[in-house]
């Protein structure tokens, strides 16, 4: 099925009509007149981007694929829907909701990341068997009404999964050899990907190249390769780098965090400036299963002139990352 384009400034119609409305329903609604008269103008490109930033999305003012399901997801509440185990999983910040609610009662749902998976199902039906409700593993008026009177959306302390991640990081061998490691790229970083990767193969490692241009795709061949560590490259024509990692509301990877930093001290040391590590909640990060960070690169030509330095410096990185990955970020 062909890509559907994005909108942008200058489209008009039913589907601006439902973007304004639905930036309305999230709290970043539109001038009134560019809402009147259904046209994608400046106001709207200014909400779209205030919407991507507050969801951690590239901040590019369009209604792509991606900041497309982030406004549906976003108007979806607690208690709307039922909620349980489907064939495709279940998404959105009603589901975020649930599992923020289950972990401040201790009740491990996994990452939360909004996507209603095996780890939230199982989590849901123990809450439910621990409280007397009828244990189906759906979150119906009953599971939530008692949900609300227990749990608060935020406990206020670190979430299960968290913890339980550091504590696999803590209890993961030191050595890079036979470790599973996916490395990812997004159009124009072929040189450095095939560079990376034989870095880390030289270094014992067993690596995966993708370079599908789709972020689910991608995610999901690193899923089935039971990848331990996922590290995206892509070139930007910004004047500065950043390292990604996934963070949402009540939960961070802690994993993810820490790879970061040592790529972005990485990426530096290698003659790139203005590198940071952020949070995000790119596709990307969100539906990988292990530690994943995304590089994105810049200015293109310092890129390219750095490729050699960028790989082997990217290449110790990980190797310091698996040697001690519960360190703190330095």
């Amino acid at each position: 099925m062909p890509e559907i384009p994005p909108l942008r400034q200058g489209d008009s119609g039913n589907g601006v009509r439902d973007l304004h409305r639905r930036l309305a329903q999230v709290g970043h609604p539109v001038d009134g007149a560019e809402v009147e008269s259904g046209v994608f103008g400046a106001a709207t490109s200014t909400g779209v981007r205030r919407f991507q930033a507050e969801r951690g999305l590239d901040e590019h003012g369009l209604l792509d694929a991606a900041t497309a399901a982030a406004l549906v997801e976003a108007g979806l509440h607690l208690g709307d829907r039922h909620l349980y185990l489907h064939a495709p999983m279940l998404r959105g910040d009603d589901v975020a909701d649930l599992q923020l609610r289950l972990g401040s009662l201790g009740f491990d749902a996994g990452r939360i990341d909004g996507i209603f998976g095996p780890d939230t199902a199982g989590a849901l039906f123990n809450f439910q068997r621990n409280t007397g409700l009828i244990s189906d593993g759906i979150a119906g008026p009953a599971t939530v009404v008692s949900l609300r009177n227990l749990a608060g959306r935020s406990s206020g302390t670190t979430a299960v999964a968290q913890v339980r991640e550091l504590d696999r990081l803590r209890r993961s061998r030191p050595e890079l050899d036979d470790r599973r490691l996916a490395i990812g790229q997004f159009g124009s970083c072929g040189v450095l990907t095939a560079a990376l990767t034989r870095s880390l193969r030289r270094r014992g490692a067993h690596v995966v190249a993708l370079d599908h241009p789709d972020e689910t795709t991608q995610s999901q061949t690193a899923n089935r390769f039971e990848a331990e560590l996922y590290l995206g490259l892509r070139i930007e024509n910004h004047s500065h780098c950043m390292v990604s990692y996934f963070a949402t509301e009540g939960f961070h990877s802690e994993g993810g965090l820490r790879l970061a930093h040592r790529c972005a001290t990485a990426v530096t040391a290698a003659g790139l400036t203005s590198t940071q590590a952020q949070g995000m909640r790119l596709p990307i990060l969100r539906q990988t299963r292990m530690p994943a960070v995304l590089c994105s690169l810049a200015p293109p030509a310092a890129v390219v002139h750095a490729t050699a330095e960028l790989a082997e410096a990217l290449a110790g990185a990980v190797a310091d990352w698996i040697a001690d990955p519960a360190a703190d970020p330095l």
